[in-house]
C-alpha cells in the first residue's frame, strides 16, 4: 500500500503542493495496489445431495455462478448455480458427482456477466485474465473451423489443442429489435424444395418439425453442405452418441465440415452440459456474425433442450405445468431463438434451423407448438412420404415460409402457391381417384394435378449427392406451373 507522509497533505500553503493532485495520486496508487491483490477464496460447505440437485451452505452467489468442487483423488467437478432458498444455494453439476463428500468444499470459480461487471463494463473482446476469472468464457473463432468439440469448448477429434485467441461469454445481450437488418437476401440451401417452395431468407428462424426415422439428419447435412452460407455452426444436443459420429463422418462429410463447427452434447451428458451446449453454439455463430459473416446455425434438436431444462427445473421442484413441462422450459426457449436472426443493417447474419421432434408425429406437442409461434416458418416432414420412399420427405401443404413473400418476386410466389394448390387437390381426392370415381373432367384444377402428378412428385425429391441451386430450382418450378398435357 501507498502511504501519503503526514507532512505533505499538511503542507498545503506551500505553493509548490496541490492537494487535489496529492489525492488523486494516492487513489490512483491505491486502485493499482488493488488490482495486484490476488482474489479471495470465496467458498462454502456441500449440505445435501438428492439426485442431481447439490446444496450448499455458507456461500451466497448469484444464479449463473460457477463453482468447483474438489474431490478426494485430486480431480474436481464444476457446477452451476440454478437456485436458492433461506441461504442454500442449489446447484447442478455439469458431470458426474460420484465421489462428492458431505460437508465437501465448494469454491467460487466464476460469476455470470451481469454481476461480474461491477464498475467497469464488460468487454467482450477483452482476454484480459482479470476478465477471464469473473466470466466463464469459451473459445470462438477462426481456429474452431473443421473441429468437433463438447460443450465445455474441449475437443473431441483427436486433432490436438485449440490454438484459443478468442473467448467469449456463453450468453450475450439481446439486439434492439429496431435496429435488426430486415430478411431481404434469399439464402441458398441446395434443396430444391426447399429452396423453391419455402424459400429461406438470411436471418431467418426455421423450425424442422419431424418425428424419429423420417430423415431429418439427412436433410440437415444437404443443407450443411450445399449452403452458400460463410460459416456453418451445428449444435448435437441430446443426439445419441453413434448418431454424432455418424452425422460428422457420413452426412456432414469432409467438405462440410471444413468449413463447419460441431458442438456436441449427446444424450449421456448432464442437462446442464446440453443447455450449455446449445447456448455454445449459439455463441459460436454471433461472435462468426459479428464478423460480418453469415452463418448457418443448425441445432439438432431444440427438444432436447427443452428437455434438458425440464430435468433442472423439476428437480428443483417447479410444478410442472403443460404435459409434465414447467413454466420455465417456455421461457428459455424464445431467449435461445432470439440470438439468432440478422444484426445491424449492412452487418452478418445467423440463419438458424432447429430441428424438432414430434412424439407419435403429433403437431401439436407442447414443444412443437411453443416452437412454431416464435419461429419464422416451419418444414414439416411426413412419415407416410418416407415410407414411400420420397425423399425429402416435405410435406409442402403443412410447411410454410413467413418471410418468403418478402423475398421473391411475383411470378415467384405465383408458381409456388399453384404448385401447392395442385398438390393440396389430388391429396385431398386421392382416394376418390384410386378407387376410380372420379370422372375426367369434373374438376379443372383436378385434372391439372393429376396430369402433373408425376412431374410434381419427381421435382419434389432428391438425392442426397445432389445440390440444386436457388436459380435451378425456380427454373424447375416454373416449367411444371407452365407445362401443357
Amino acid at each position: 500500500m501507498t502511504v501519503v507522509n503526514q507532512t505533505d497533505l499538511l503542507g498545503i500553503g506551500q505553493s509548490h503542493l496541490n492537494l487535489d493532485g496529492l489525492l488523486n495520486n494516492y487513489l490512483r496508487h491505491c486502485s493499482s495496489a488493488v488490482s495486484t491483490v490476488d482474489n479471495v477464496e470465496v467458498a462454502g460447505r456441500v449440505t445435501k445431495v438428492t439426485g442431481l440437485v447439490i446444496e450448499a451452505g455458507g456461500i451466497y452467489l448469484p444464479i449463473g455462478s460457477v463453482c468447483v468442487i474438489p474431490m478426494g483423488d485430486g480431480q474436481q467437478v464444476e457446477a452451476e448455480v440454478v437456485g436458492f432458498d433461506h441461504g442454500r444455494l442449489f446447484l447442478m453439476p455439469q458431470s458426474s458427482i460420484e465421489g462428492i463428500a458431505p460437508s465437501a468444499k465448494v469454491i467460487l470459480k466464476s460469476m455470470p456477466i451481469r454481476t461480474s461487471q461491477f464498475h467497469k463494463p464488460f468487454d467482450h473482446n477483452d482476454d484480459s485474465p482479470q476478465n477471464e476469472s469473473r466470466v466463464t468464457r469459451l473459445p470462438v473463432g477462426d481456429h474452431l473451423l473443421g473441429r468437433v468439440l463438447d460443450a465445455g469448448g474441449v475437443p473431441l477429434d483427436d486433432l490436438g489443442p485449440l490454438q484459443a485467441d478468442h473467448f467469449a461469454p456463453l450468453q450475450s445481450e439481446p439486439i434492439n429489435p429496431l435496429k435488426r437488418a430486415p430478411i431481404d437476401t434469399i439464402l441458398d440451401v441446395g434443396v430444391k424444395a426447399i429452396n423453391s417452395l419455402l424459400t429461406v431468407g438470411r436471418g431467418q428462424r426455421m423450425g424442422l418439425f419431424a418425428g424419429s426415422g423420417v430423415g431429418k439428419s439427412v436433410l440437415l447435412g444437404m443443407m450443411a453442405r450445399y449452403t452458400d452460407a460463410d460459416v456453418i455452426v451445428v449444435g448435437l444436443i441430446g443426439e445419441r452418441g453413434r448418431e454424432v459420429k455418424e452425422f460428422i463422418e457420413h452426412i456432414l462429410g469432409e467438405v462440410g465440415l471444413a468449413r463447419s463447427v460441431v458442438v456436441a452434447a449427446p444424450a449421456d451428458a448432464s442437462p446442464l452440459m446440453r443447455l450449455q451446449g446449445a447456448n455454445y453454439s449459439a455463441t459460436i455463430a454471433e461472435h462468426f456474425r459479428s464478423q460480418g459473416k453469415h452463418v448457418l446455425l443448425i441445432m439438432d434438436s431444440l427438444t432436447r433442450f427443452a428437455m434438458a431444462q425440464r430435468e433442472i427445473a423439476l428437480a428443483l421442484g417447479e410444478p410442472p405445468a403443460t404435459k409434465g413441462y414447467p413454466p420455465s422450459v417456455f421461457a428459455k426457449l424464445p431467449k435461445l431463438v432470439e440470438r439468432a436472426g440478422n444484426s445491424d443493417v449492412g452487418g452478418g447474419s445467423i440463419t438458424a434451423f432447429y430441428t424438432v421432434l414430434t412424439e407419435g408425429d403429433d403437431q401439436q406437442d407442447p414443444i412443437a407448438d411453443s416452437a412454431r409461434a416464435i419461429l419464422d416458418g416451419h418444414i414439416v416432414l411426413d412419415r407416410t412420404l418416407a415410407e414411400a420412399g420420397h425423399y425429402p420427405a416435405i410435406d409442402i401443404e403443412q410447411s410454410i415460409s413467413r418471410v418468403m413473400h418478402s423475398i421473391v418476386d411475383t411470378q415467384h410466389q405465383q408458381s409456388a402457391r399453384k404448385l401447392k394448390q395442385l398438390s393440396s387437390k389430388y391429396s385431398r381426392n386421392q382416394d376418390l381417384i384410386n378407387v376410380g370415381a372420379y370422372v375426367p373432367g369434373a374438376d379443372a384444377v383436378l385434372d391439372e394435378a393429376i396430369q402433373k402428378r408425376i412431374s410434381i412428385e419427381n421435382f419434389l425429391q432428391q438425392d442426397f449427392a445432389t445440390q440444386c441451386n436457388t436459380q435451378e430450382s425456380i427454373e424447375q418450378l416454373n416449367q411444371i406451373i407452365t407445362q401443357q398435357g
